[in-house]
């Protein structure tokens, strides 16, 4: 009469191969959350804005004003730094360029500003994702903006240190444009 539990292998070599497949499927999850972690993660929220794709929007606005910016990737002459706090600065009658911070946190209060302006006589053209299930998206866009164009692909954005990144975004990109709400 046999002692232990019953087998659940046939044999030792069905044993080994199954023990195999459980280390790779193992491996191959550890391989998925480790890049599943990878792509959502930035050291950093303050991305530029690639030469070709500002250049792509300047052509049709004539930006006067980058309210989102570093001295390395301001795409316009006069430009906001963190610094100087875009959020708290009268934009004008400025054609504003605005590649916010992707931070969850603050991109609802660019995209108010942004919205706003607007209604003071500012064009404000901004590349932010395209977060359609997000509140600020149904706060400050749904309704408000003049136009919202789809961008095709994703956006390679400029790290800070000035760099293009080695990957193109983990999300899609779209172009939300709020005019005047001039008479």
């Amino acid at each position: 009469m046999p002692v232990g539990r019953p087998r659940c292998h046939p044999d030792n070599a069905a044993r080994q191969r199954a023990y195999r497949q459980r280390q790779a499927a193992e491996r191959r999850t550890l391989r998925t959350r480790a890049a599943q972690r990878a792509y959502h993660l930035s050291l950093s929220t303050e991305w530029g804005t690639r030469q070709a794709t500002f250049d792509e929007y300047d052509r049709e606005f004539h930006f006067t004003l980058d309210v989102c910016a570093t001295p390395q990737n301001a795409k316009c002459a006069r430009f906001f730094t963190r610094d100087d706090d875009g959020l708290t600065q009268d934009w004008g009658r400025e054609t504003c360029w605005m590649n916010p911070p992707y931070d969850k946190r603050t991109i609802a209060l660019w995209m108010e500003k942004a919205y706003l302006s607007s209604l003071a006589g500012v064009t404000v053209v901004c590349l932010v994702a395209a977060r359609t299930d997000t509140y600020w998206w149904h706060d400050w866009v749904e309704g408000k903006a003049s136009e919202v164009r789809r961008r095709k692909g994703r956006e390679t954005f400029v790290k800070p240190d000035g760099t293009l990144a080695d990957n193109s975004a983990g999300f899609p990109s779209v172009v939300v444009i709020y005019r005047p709400w001039l008479v």
